[in-house]
């Protein structure tokens, strides 16, 4: 609720501030005096628009302040979600200023913030009503929330919207394989060019790297046979031979080995070496047996190592790779084949979710229509105290019909209908949509019955009604003071009014003037004791000059208010007994 609001350099308020109370607050005084001026503040608060000539002459800047109170555990829940961290205490202090410059700022307990987000606090906080303004009750939007809220619809939304869900999930899958499906054809024609490509190569690891070392073979094998029949011949069979010189030398020292023991190792080795060396002549020789020249298979080779090298510049990899790509060509074809199969296998269970789907608008529809009745039967119930006998409230749902296409895109997240508050003045006369009414008193009293009608389940903590007393009487002017003091009991409800009787019922009564001080004028407000309220009822009633007369009027018509609040809440008490 909203605890104090000051306000400093705005037009003709130079330096107010108020602190205010729960309940049925009221804001009285002489027209011009400046109560509106205190109502744009909280709108400068809530994020309302701002310009310069808003500042007070000579004055450098206009600033406004206002502190709420957010102990409700699910109101500080959700400005702890629009803020995007934990508050520290139950109290937030929202700041705005606006300069001579047209620039301007605002904070929300000391941290800065953009105007988006005191709107999204505003929404919350406090819903203000003028002669043309019901903000909630006139966006069909809010009229069907609040509706849902006042029936307890809560389940059946979920349940809907989960139905929704599901639907939506299945189809948007099934959408994204069909847009998908000329690309996955396209993807199919490549695939399958390069697995068949692939499948006709037959790539085999290490298959590259043989072929290389075989063609080296057939193209030198010329070299090849000439360098082996040349070292089997100075290895072995050459009059001078490696492997004879290695035995000559062995055999020479053999016979010293026995005057010269060391002899005898080397003697052995050399023998050793000399039997290795014929060991690796006859290799020589049967090896360049086998260099025979084949052209015909050095043509064979060349075409595969062409091909694996064609293959490899294609795909970017190795020849080795090849087989991999071979295999991850054909888990791309597989995971084509399952989409085209998923795409057919979604049929059964989307229009199984379009049938859920319906079934739970329908039920939705069918308990708004059932909630309608009882709503606005008790909005019109009030209709009679506050001056629109005549007057017709009905709620049109018109509920969409959804088809049995189940491909079809589902209604919107909030139901298959849509809800219109319709409303008519006079008998005889064709209702129209609430939004569109042009009287700002009628639209002023429908929603302050509606207002408290839904008193419980609006969760909007202050509510601010601005001069709703517009062409109203000074009867009806305490009928609507008995609803808002009647609404008070669970909102803060702050009224600007003209009218005594309307005045008379609130818990609290502040007066606006306007004085000139050294050639200027200047705004302030003040909170009113019992007598001070007496004194202006009665000025309210007739004026400045009021006699004796009025005073005692005044006088009366407050003990009346007072009586009558202290007979309801004593009368609300036995109830809550009872019930107990």
């Amino acid at each position: 609720m909203l605890r104090e609001l000051s306000v400093q350099n705005l037009a003709l308020i130079e330096d107010v501030h108020v602190e205010l109370e729960d309940g049925y607050c009221a804001w009285t005084g002489e027209t011009g005096a400046g109560k509106s001026l205190l109502l744009t503040a909280l709108g400068l608060v809530l994020g309302g628009k701002a310009s310069a000539e808003m500042i007070r002459p000579d004055k450098a800047e206009a600033r406004a302040a206002a502190v709420f109170q957010v102990a409700e555990p699910r109101l500080r829940a959700e400005v702890e979600a629009i803020l995007g961290g934990a508050l520290d205490e139950d109290a937030l202090i929202i700041t705005r200023r606006v300069s001579a410059q047209g620039r301007g700022g605002a904070t929300v307990n000391g941290l800065p913030v953009t105007i988006t987000t005191l709107q999204k606090l505003g929404e919350r906080l406090v819903d203000i009503h003028g002669q043309h303004e019901g903000r909630a009750l006139l966006d069909p939007d809010q009229q069907r929330e609040l509706l849902d809220a006042y029936g307890g619809l809560a389940d059946r939304v979920q349940a809907y919207q989960a139905a929704r869900r599901r639907h939506e999930a299945l189809r948007r899958q099934r959408q994204e394989l069909i847009d998908s499906a000329e690309a996955r054809r396209r993807e199919r024609a490549l695939l399958e060019f390069e697995r068949d490509e692939l499948a006709g190569a037959d790539p085999r690891r290490g298959e590259s790297e043989e072929l290389t070392r075989e063609a080296q073979r057939l193209l030198h094998a010329d070299q090849l046979r000439t360098a082996a029949a040349e070292g089997y011949a100075l290895l072995y069979e050459a009059d001078r031979s490696a492997q004879g010189l290695l035995t000559r030398v062995a055999r020479t020292l053999e016979p010293l080995a026995e005057a010269v023991p060391e002899l005898a190792e080397a003697a052995a080795t050399l023998e050793r070496l000399a039997e290795e060396t014929r060991e690796v002549a006859f290799s020589l020789r049967d090896r360049g047996q086998g260099f025979d020249d084949d052209p015909a298979r050095l043509e064979d080779i060349e075409a595969r190592l062409a091909l694996y090298r064609r293959l490899a510049a294609r795909f970017r990899c190795t020849p080795d790779e090849l087989v991999d790509r071979r295999a991850a060509t054909e888990a791309q074809l597989a995971a084509l084949d399952r989409q085209d199969a998923d795409l057919l296998a979604l049929d059964e269970p989307l229009a199984a979710a379009w049938s859920t789907l319906k079934q739970a608008a329908a039920q939705l529809t069918t308990a708004r229509r059932t909630v309608a009745k009882t709503f606005t039967r008790s909005i019109q119930g009030r209709f009679k105290s506050l001056g629109l006998e005549g007057a017709r409230l009905s709620v049109a749902v018109e509920a969409r019909e959804l088809g049995e296409d189940p491909t079809a895109a589902p209604p919107p997240e909030s139901g298959a209908d849509r809800l219109e508050l319709l409303f008519s003045a006079n008998p005889g006369e064709e209702p129209r949509p609430l939004r569109k009414i042009v009287s700002g008193g009628e639209l002023s009293r429908v929603t302050l019955a509606a207002k408290t009608v839904l008193a419980t389940v609006d969760r909007v903590p202050t509510l601010v009604f601005d001069e709703i007393d517009a062409g109203v009487g000074g009867r009806l002017g305490a009928a609507l003071g008995q609803t808002l003091a009647q609404l008070g009991r669970h909102h803060q409800v702050i009224c600007v009014t003209h009218l005594p009787q309307m005045a008379s019922y609130a818990r609290r009564q502040w007066v606006i003037r306007k004085r000139v001080e050294r050639g200027r004028s200047r705004t302030t407000i003040a909170p009113l004791d019992d007598a001070e309220r007496v004194e202006e009822l009665a000025a309210m009633l007739r004026g400045e000059s009021a006699a004796e007369g009025t005073r005692q009027e005044a006088l009366a018509m407050l003990a009346e208010a007072q009586s009558r609040q202290s007979s309801r809440a004593r009368g609300s008490c036995r109830r809550g007994r009872s019930a107990g």
